[in-house]
């Protein structure tokens, strides 16, 4: 199993956000985690990048203890929380290939970029993007480099409705190349492409 969640609960204050929460998660399939804010959703993704430890219950994720301080976790384990952030002083292909050199990809920037609908704006700062073309480029970060496992944190939010179009194929995509998805959205196409849907509070 690329993710295993075994009697996992986590605890603010005297409230419990999740309890007994148990998941088995084979490669290549996709898990969204519906629910309201504040329901623990961001709560369950820190605790699968082992940002935070659990009150209760163990997780195991491509086959180790989460570690975000572990560069061999991070480097199977991609994600894009809400504090995620690029390099807004570069370009969008200053940025993607920086990124692609430090994982030694290979891969040049230009077709991640063209795909992604950012071709005409790759070499502007950063910070000129909209909000939905910066959130286009740090999706394109959390893909481009290598990967088993994906986690992602309301990762529609500021696209249009072209941007969630993309976003929904790009999931899609990362599946049928066998990774593992599991992100929290408010996206009802998004929960749909889901093998598995937890609601949590």
């Amino acid at each position: 199993m690329a993710i295993m969640v075994d009697g996992l609960g986590m605890r603010a204050g005297e409230h419990w956000l999740f309890r007994d929460l148990t998941l088995d998660l084979p490669a290549g399939t996709c898990l969204t985690l519906a629910g309201a804010n504040g329901a623990g959703k961001s709560t369950l993704l820190h605790c699968l990048y082992g940002l935070r430890q659990p009150t209760d219950g163990t997780v195991t994720v491509d086959g180790r203890a989460p570690d975000e301080r572990d560069p061999g976790f991070r480097r199977n384990v991609s994600v894009l929380l809400d504090d995620s952030d690029f390099f807004a002083e570069l370009s969008p292909r200053q940025h993607l290939q920086l990124l692609l050199d430090s994982f030694r990809t290979g891969d040049e920037p230009d077709p991640w970029l063209d795909r992604a609908g950012l071709g005409e704006r790759a070499d502007v700062h950063a910070y000129h993007l909209s909000a939905g073309q910066r959130r286009r480029l740090l999706l394109l970060g959390a893909v481009a480099r290598p990967h088993h496992v994906l986690l992602l944190d309301e990762p529609e939010r500021a696209l249009d409705t072209q941007g969630k179009e993309w976003l929904a194929d790009l999931v899609q995509a990362e599946c049928s190349q066998g990774r593992t998805v599991v992100m929290a959205t408010h996206h009802p196409p998004l929960v749909d492409l889901a093998d598995q849907v937890v609601t949590l509070g």
